[in-house]
């Protein structure tokens, strides 16, 4: 009698892939409208002005300028896009 089982399918091959999420664009860079500044899962940082929040929760830019991270009421993240 066999000690083990025979062959079949590995139990190893089950991990997801990587969602590469966090921050795509950083305090000071200037962007323009639609490029994507945040993925991330809920609403770890919110949409400030000019920035616009995806079905995803993906934060993107409205509006060309620079993006400014800040801490607004009750300790929230903010990013928001300062037009110059």
């Amino acid at each position: 009698m066999a000690t083990s089982k025979t062959g079949g399918s590995t139990g190893n091959n089950r991990e997801s892939h990587s969602k590469r999420l966090g921050c795509k664009r950083f305090d000071g860079e200037i962007v323009i409208p639609g490029v994507i500044l945040v993925r991330q899962r809920g609403t770890h940082i919110h949409p400030g002005k000019n920035v616009m929040r995806g079905g995803d929760d993906t934060l993107f830019s409205s509006a060309p300028g620079s993006v400014k991270y800040h801490i607004g009421l009750k300790g929230r993240k903010f990013v928001s896009i300062v037009i110059k």
